[in-house]
Order: structure tokens, then sequence, then C-alpha cells
């Protein structure tokens, strides 16, 4: 089972050009004081960025997450949040994608993953 699988993202929409993921809730994705803690939203950022990355791709080439900055703006507890990934940068050996999450139509978290293109092994 992938770390994905286990935490409960599932996917909605994948392509070149944009991912779309969602997660539930869960009490187990919670901080102690009842908050989703903010690893959660970097795992599902770097996730949609990591399929997004891969389409792009050819079948001997990997994407390989090397930065990801997540900004957090509100707390979340219940419900299932939407993570819409789409490219910023794609070049031959690095891409750039922009993370959206959403509760609603409410902005929860944004971040920035950078991955490097890696031949596959």
């Amino acid at each position: 089972m992938s770390f994905a699988n286990y935490l409960g993202i599932r996917q909605q929409e994948i392509s070149a050009t944009k991912v779309i993921l969602t997660l539930p809730v869960t009490e187990n994705l919670l901080q102690p004081f009842g908050a989703l803690h903010g690893g959660v939203n970097a795992v599902l950022a770097e996730e949609a960025a990591s399929l997004g990355a891969l389409a792009r791709l050819d079948k001997a080439h990997v994407p390989v997450g090397i930065d990801v900055s997540t900004h957090h703006f509100r707390p979340v507890s219940s419900g299932t949040l939407t993570a819409t990934a789409t490219p910023d940068f794609v070049g031959r050996t690095t891409q750039t994608w922009r993370v959206e999450v959403r509760m609603g139509s409410k902005l929860t978290s944004v971040s920035t993953v950078t991955l490097a293109v890696r031949e596959r092994r």
C-alpha cells in the first residue's frame, strides 16, 4: 500500500496540465489540539505535483521531489480537502508545480513543489 493510499488520498483527475486529488480529513490526520497536521498539506501537494509531473514524462523518466514549500492559511478539522496542482515551469531537468488546497471554496494552503527529472532505474 502506498503512503497516499494509507492516508486516504483519492485521485479525481490526472493530466499533464492539471491534477485534482481529494482527502477526507479523519481524526488520524489531526494534531492533538484538533487541527489538521500541516505535514498532511505538504504530502498532498507533493503527491499531486508528482502525479502531474509523471504525466508529462516518457516511460524512461520519473519525477523526484527536491523542494516543497507550504503556506497554511486556515485550520481544518473536518470535511474533505481538494488539492489542485498546475505546472508553473516545465523544463528538461526540473518541473515546478503550484498546488492549492481548498475546503469547499476556502483556500486552506498553497504549496510550491519542485521536482527533478531523473532516469528510471
